[in-house]
């Protein structure tokens, strides 16, 4: 089966009073309308690895996630779609949710581990699938090599040019995948990541191991709220409000820290007057399952 999407990720405009004033033109990247949910980054850093295991023949893919997790979400549907059995190694108590519940549907199988165990997900792949000759090891967030390949090409895709293009930052392997497609371009494109983890400074080394060459881009680390899968007032009435003046939907845990980075660093006057802004959507609304009660 030839495993592969049609890619339908236009770029938008978000008009917006402060952009005026600021001089600002924002746009944005729909990569959430790729897969209703195999979409954004999850595609992206999925299509390669899945293609190598179809190369290795192997039929079984197994990898790693929390309980809300789009990836586990995003390989789940994507088995379903290309032929493959797949298991979903959960960290944590064994649970049930509206995101496993999806994972399930799509025929996913569930092992739930604590969390000491799940810090060494080979370890875990060789307890349960060393004997299991067609199973594949998928990382967390699908991190790989093969999916920072996966993203670069998102900018073979754009037509226009900017001058920063931002995008939320999990594992690395998305933003590495960006800076590389600008390097390859020889774009004067400044890259901004926003970590959504606390401390997000190490989040250089995550990327730079990803990249095939050394490249300058920009960490924002102050916009995590609080850490991974937290959040505050401030996000959720930010998301709400961004939802409800563009009809586009966003998350908590990625593109809403993002978003609210650049719109707090366009009212500090980070960027200067003119210059044209990208902003990533990575997909991923399948997080707002587990943020329902923020809302």
């Amino acid at each position: 089966m030839n495993i592969s999407l049609e890619i339908y990720s236009p770029v938008q405009q978000i008009n917006n009073k402060l952009f005026d004033d600021k001089g600002l033109q924002v746009f944005i990247k729909r990569d959430d309308l790729i897969h209703p949910v195999i979409s954004g980054n999850k595609w992206r850093k999925l299509k390669y690895v899945l293609q190598q295991a179809q190369a290795q023949n192997k039929t079984h893919l197994v990898t790693f996630g929390g309980a809300y997790s789009n990836h586990l979400l995003a390989t789940a549907a994507a088995a379903a779609k290309f032929g493959f059995k797949a298991t979903g190694i959960v960290r944590g108590e064994e649970m049930q949710n509206d995101t496993l519940f999806l994972c399930k549907l799509h025929g996913m199988q569930l092992i739930f581990t604590d969390r000491e165990s799940y810090r060494d997900k080979q370890a875990l792949f060789n307890k349960f699938f060393a004997d299991d000759e067609r199973a594949f090891f998928i990382d967390e967030g699908g991190a790989s090599p093969e999916g920072a390949k996966g993203v670069s090409e998102l900018v073979d895709e754009l037509t226009d040019s900017y001058h920063h293009i931002f995008c939320a930052c999990g594992t690395g392997t998305t933003a590495a995948g960006i800076i590389h497609g600008i390097t390859t371009h020889s774009l004067s494109t400044q890259f901004n990541a926003i970590p959504v983890l606390k401390n997000g400074a190490f989040m250089k080394a995550e990327i730079d191991r990803f990249l095939t060459a050394p490249a300058d881009y920009v960490l924002h680390t102050d916009y995590h709220f609080g850490g991974y899968g937290k959040t505050t007032p401030q996000l959720i009435q930010f998301i709400k409000q961004f939802v409800a003046d563009t009809g586009i939907l966003i998350e908590p845990i990625y593109t809403g820290k993002m978003l609210y980075a650049l719109y707090d660093l366009a009212a500090k006057d980070h960027f200067a007057p003119g210059s044209k802004i990208l902003a990533i959507h990575s997909g991923g609304i399948w997080g707002l399952l587990g943020m329902k009660e923020k809302f």
